[in-house]
């Protein structure tokens, strides 16, 4: 028997009529809201790597997802005061799989504007409470408590996307498929398992690998598995810090998510966490403000925003506070060509990385590797999503 849905239109609005079908009971169902076409395609990416980060680390998991990949992926690790501040949470009671969630969101909050969440475990007023003050498009989970779900259908005017998934579903068939251009792709669903011995193979002078490293490695590596190719993702506090997507060079990918894992750390510094802004202004304005602000790009727009001189932190300040970070992770979906990877990550406090292996020129990896005093682990899997 076919279950069926009718979408709103396809990937764009002149795409339609577009509809989700399968061959049995659909795994999801809207308890809210309309779903279209890439809210599926984020919802039911987004709730495959939740699922499998709380199968592999036994935490309450969470993603933001926006155009086909996680903007912030994380499990349910406690917050110092830096950090829930930095992540506009610092006012806010939150349990684990709200606290999840706010990491999740907290990686990349310019990229997560209009996302669409995920979390492993039930919803809960909590996170409810946290999600309806945010620019978000819907969520997908296994359970909502009846107060968490009476806060989410308020959202955008009663409009906002709430999909319940059934946890325990997994297709029927092994293969999956695509059309494209009147042609059918096939091949079998990427079911590698993401877990401890996967990172076992250390190769180099450094081998040592502690918990709270393996943990984070294996929450970038799994976001990678459900992130547009090329990618390469830095992990710190059981949370994505900096996820570069979709890029044709690898180093481009190195360099786009070192950068936004420095600034990441940046939201840390105690001159940002000290801006007061003018009473009424919006969580995404502030947001922005800060993020030019880091840039260095701060405009009289967001000037007007801040009360008093805004701050400005010197090459020298910048410096000193991105060298106090340590023990970032980093995890790539396929092996590094050059070591000019290795020589960006270490700039942005890289001491363990995870990559499959197999170039002509891993001995220079290694050798770089060894240098920075990096553990380097061949995973001998690569993980490309597209």
């Amino acid at each position: 028997m076919r279950d069926e849905v009718t979408l709103r239109y396809g990937i764009n609005p002149h795409q339609a009529p577009a509809r989700a079908y399968c061959d049995g009971p659909l795994p999801f169902e809207a308890l809210n809201g309309s779903p279209g076409y890439i809210n599926l395609m984020d919802g039911l990416n987004a709730w495959q790597l939740v699922r499998e980060l709380k199968e592999a680390l036994g935490l309450p998991a969470a993603t933001s997802f926006k155009h086909v990949s996680p903007a912030g992926a994380a499990v349910a690790v406690e917050m110092d005061e830096a950090t829930r501040g930095a992540h506009f949470v610092e006012d806010l009671e939150l349990s684990p799989v709200a606290t999840a969630y706010a990491r999740a969101r907290g990686a990349d909050r310019m990229s997560s504007f209009g996302d669409f969440a995920a979390v492993s475990d039930e919803v809960d007023e909590s996170l409810a409470t946290l999600i309806a003050r945010e620019v978000s498009d819907g969520i997908i989970a296994p359970s909502y408590s009846p107060a968490a779900l009476e806060i989410l259908k308020a959202k955008r005017g009663g409009k906002y996307l709430v999909l319940r998934v059934n946890a325990g579903y997994n297709p029927a068939s092994e293969m999956e498929q695509r059309t494209i251009f009147g042609v059918t792709l096939e091949q079998p669903r990427n079911t590698a398992r993401i877990d401890a011995a996967l990172f076992s193979n250390r190769i180099g002078k450094h081998t040592d690998l502690p918990d709270a490293a393996l943990r984070d490695l294996i929450v970038a590596t799994v976001a990678l598995k459900y992130t547009q190719s090329n990618s390469v993702c830095f992990a710190a506090s059981g949370q994505v810090i900096g996820l570069g997507a979709g890029q044709q060079s690898r180093i481009h990918c190195t360099r786009l998510a070192a950068s936004k894992a420095d600034a990441w750390h940046l939201r840390h510094h105690p001159k940002i966490l000290g801006i007061e802004f003018v009473d009424g202004t919006k969580r995404p304005d502030r947001i922005n403000a800060i993020d030019q602000l880091i840039l260095g790009e701060l405009g009289p727009t967001e000037r007007e925003m801040i009360v008093g001189e805004p701050p400005v932190l010197t090459d020298e300040e910048r410096a000193e506070w991105l060298s106090s970070r340590g023990d970032v992770a980093l995890s790539s979906d396929a092996f590094f060509p050059f070591r000019d990877n290795i020589d960006r990550a270490a700039r942005s406090g890289v001491k363990y990385v995870a990559e499959p292996g197999g170039s002509v020129r891993d001995d220079a990896v290694i050798e770089a590797c060894d240098e920075y005093g990096m553990t380097l682990c061949f995973t001998k899997l690569r993980l490309f999503h597209h």
